[in-house]
């Protein structure tokens, strides 16, 4: 018994030593290292029992009091360091798997409350300590109960392990393989020699062999650093793989604007100049998309978007939705079909504007990766109680489905699923995201089946309030032109163009527009005695903001003339936020015709001007000093006559901008789709230039200019033209071997050079 006892104060002396290095270290706050902790606090009882037990049997003799409490807080021990070793085995074994915080703080509620019954049943059940002359031996029903309660332990330890074969290579499972064989050497010693200590100095060296194995800070700061080198690494991707495709998408559209806008400048008639003008707004609806997806996500992430509620026409709110995707639809072969339950009550209260874009992302989505067939768009409700309507609204396709193990990742920021059959199809992958988010903030839920091939469901609920409230009928605001003869407008905006933009929008309504370029020289003009109808203010100013010079105007109390927010500051909440700053309305940029027109009427045709206006004054309108000639472009177009080039391009759009800005060279144009028509084409035309767009379907750019150089006999000059525009774009193609690269929007210059080097260098 004493060499066992010897064996323990070294034991002890070795495990104090080693807490101190542990607890000195600085370590993350996690339960992997609390229950570690736990487990050395343990041992280091344990050992100071083994030797108590020995001191007190050594000078107080057999059957004394203090062994017997001894003998009684071993027990305890004992079980403790096996039930702890257990829940370790576990955390390490479940450590990268993802549990909640609520079902963690369930389970960890639970093993405590395992723990401390048990700790409590071993305190109150039999106990009787045994003496010899040797050792004393612990017997009764509280011995049993520990006894069999360990044993369960190391059975589920065992259990898991045999279950969990292909994780025995971990070496997180050697220190239980330890605790196995050495536990179980131990425990034969101690029968066979009854005065041999030996199991608390094992759990010693198995709770040792942890920290080299598990807890060592070196090898979990290595662990840690490779983790987030990992991480930083996919975060780099991600972020190059969002650049790039933000600038396929931003400059996409950006390419129809600019090219389009030179169109018009060389146009040959005023119906070539209106369709061209046409392609530029559909280009630029495009765009605005693109940047209010950005905005709402960003939005929503830092936690500022707010539902703004009201009383709405849920009727009129869903016949809006169905004509715009009825006019998105195109020339689709498409069957839209349109079922609204008619006993949806008509007034509702929610935030009926994202309401409007949920559904408008979801049929959007249907109408984009649907093909031919049909989109089936049905809503209906439940009445959950006299005050709630439970709005059930659906979307159905026939489309290109979704692959069962993508679902999950469906409603992930920046994400686009089957990127390479899906290249074709416009968008951020932020629509979903955001439709998300949103049904999340309204305390709805979205339900997703899809087949693979043959089509998808999107199915969302969300609970609004039924509103007895009658709403106000309002007339419709045209687009139409209405006559402000007479009327006074200023316009105050710090960016030229910007103000350009405004008179030229105001011009067909005959009214008198000044313009100034700051809040002081708004201020100036008001000070002066100049009267107007009305006053287009801009917020974001140098020097002094809109808001603040509004606040100016105000503090003079005979200051009455009603002042429109004019603001590119765009997200939602903004227009309740400048009421609330004093403005009388808000107008966003890019203006909408329409909202322009409703603020007209609302503030100028049905408001007179200001008593002391001198009606008959004439004003002459104070135009802004823009530079109406554009800056001459030092291009001396070749001419191509008999020349024959190829434009590759999914988007039917881009092949239009590329063939009006080429016609200067008179060039016969031809243009393919996709790579595999470029390929077929090539097969039968022989063509001086081939202009090959990278992002399409099925083969990219890329691909199917390799493909084309598996003929030794192909000589044509290959030029990229793409919207993939970020820094080390231009060398990758040219270290793919294309004799050349044109950005979109293209550049005409860029684009003369390419032309003439390779034509040249033929």
């Amino acid at each position: 018994m004493i060499y066992g006892c010897c064996f323990s104060i070294i034991c002890l002396v070795f495990i104090t030593m080693f807490s101190v290095i542990y607890f000195s270290k600085k370590r993350i706050n996690s339960l992997e290292n609390k229950i570690y902790s736990l487990l050395l606090i343990t041992n280091m009882i344990g050992l100071i029992l083994d030797i108590t037990g020995f001191v007190c049997f050594k000078t107080l003799g057999v059957g004394n009091d203090i062994s017997v409490i001894v003998s009684k807080i071993y027990l305890i021990y004992y079980f403790s360091w096996t039930y702890f070793i257990m829940i370790y085995f576990f955390v390490v074994s479940f450590e990268n798997k993802k549990i909640s915080d609520a079902k963690k703080k369930k389970y960890t509620e639970l093993f405590t409350t395992i723990y401390l019954l048990m700790c409590v049943v071993t305190i109150l059940l039999p106990f009787e300590v045994k003496f010899t002359s040797e050792a004393a031996y612990s017997y009764g029903m509280a011995v049993n109960v520990v006894y069999f309660a360990s044993f369960i332990c190391i059975l589920l330890m065992i259990i898991f392990m045999i279950c969990n074969k292909t994780n025995l290579k971990n070496k997180a499972y050697y220190p239980f393989f330890a605790f196995m064989i050495l536990g179980g050497i131990a425990l034969y010693i101690q029968k066979c020699y009854p005065d041999v200590m030996l199991l608390i100095s094992c759990q010693s060296i198995v709770t040792s062999l942890m920290y080299f194995t598990i807890e060592n800070p070196d090898i979990k700061m290595l662990s840690e650093v490779t983790a987030a080198k990992d991480a930083a690494d996919k975060a780099n991707r991600a972020k190059s793989d969002f650049l790039s495709s933000m600038s396929h998408e931003i400059r996409t559209p950006l390419n129809a604007i600019v090219g389009f806008s030179e169109c018009i400048k060389n146009a040959d008639s005023l119906e070539e100049a209106k369709e061209n003008a046409a392609d530029i707004v559909t280009a630029s609806e495009s765009l605005l998309e693109i940047v209010n997806g950005i905005l709402d996500i960003s939005k929503i992430e830092s936690g500022k978007l707010e539902l703004v509620q009201s009383d709405y026409d849920i009727y009129k709110i869903l016949d809006e939705v169905v004509k715009l995707i009825k006019a998105r639809l195109g020339d689709k072969p498409l069957n839209f079909e349109v079922n609204i339950a008619e006993d949806i009550p008509h007034v509702l209260y929610g935030d009926h504007f994202n309401i409007k874009k949920i559904l408008i992302n979801f049929l959007t989505n249907a109408v984009k990766y649907t093909d031919e067939g049909y989109v089936k768009f049905d809503v209906k409700c439940v009445i959950v109680n006299n005050n709630v309507c439970r709005l059930i609204m659906s979307v159905k396709d026939s489309g290109r489905g979704i692959k069962k193990e993508n679902i999950d990742k469906l409603f992930t920021k920046f994400q686009r699923l089957d990127e390479d059959k899906n290249t074709t199809i416009e968008g951020t992958g932020l629509g979903l995201a955001i439709t998300k988010q949103l049904v999340e903030m309204m305390h709805g839920k979205i339900v997703v089946n899809s087949i693979y091939g043959e089509g998808s469901e999107f199915t969302v609920a969300i609970d609004q309030r039924i509103s007895n409230h009658k709403l106000e009928t309002q007339e419709d605001v045209s687009d139409d032109v209405i006559d402000l003869t007479g009327r006074k407008i200023l316009v105050v905006d710090d960016n030229k163009l910007n103000l350009k933009v405004a008179v030229k929008l105001l011009q067909p309504y005959k009214c008198v527009v000044e313009t100034c370029e700051s809040g002081f020289g708004c201020i100036d003009k008001i000070t002066s005695g100049n009267k107007y109808d009305i006053i287009l203010l801009d917020d974001m100013m140098p020097k002094m903001r809109g808001s603040e010079t509004l606040t100016r105007l105000k503090a003079d109390s005979k200051f009455n003339i009603p002042v429109v927010a004019l603001t590119a500051n765009a997200i939602q909440g903004m227009r309740e936020q400048y009421m609330l700053l004093g403005f009388d309305d808000y107008l966003a940029k890019p203006i909408d015709k329409k909202e322009l027109n409703r603020i007209l009427n609302k503030y100028v045709l049905k408001n007179a001007l200001v008593e002391g206006n001198d009606k008959s004054t004439k004003t002459v309108e104070e135009k802004p000093t823009i530079s109406e000639s554009p800056m001459e472009e030092n291009i001396n177009f070749q001419d191509y006559t008999g020349k024959k080039i190829l434009i590759v391009d999914d988007n039917k759009l881009n092949v239009k901008v590329a063939t009006k800005i080429m016609n200067p060279y008179h060039f016969e144009i031809d243009s393919a789709y996709s790579g595999l028509e470029c390929l077929n084409k090539v097969k039968n035309t022989k063509y001086d230039i081939i202009f090959m767009d990278y992002m399409m379907p099925n083969m990219d750019g890329i691909e199917t200019f390799r493909q084309l150089h598996e003929d030794p006999s192909f000589k044509t000059p290959v030029i990229s033209l793409t919207a993939d525009a970020v820094v080390g774009a231009k060398d990758k193609f040219i270290n793919a071997g294309f004799n050349g690269y044109v950005s979109k929007p293209i550049d005409k210059k860029m684009l003369d050079d390419a032309i003439n080097k390779a034509l040249k260098d033929k």
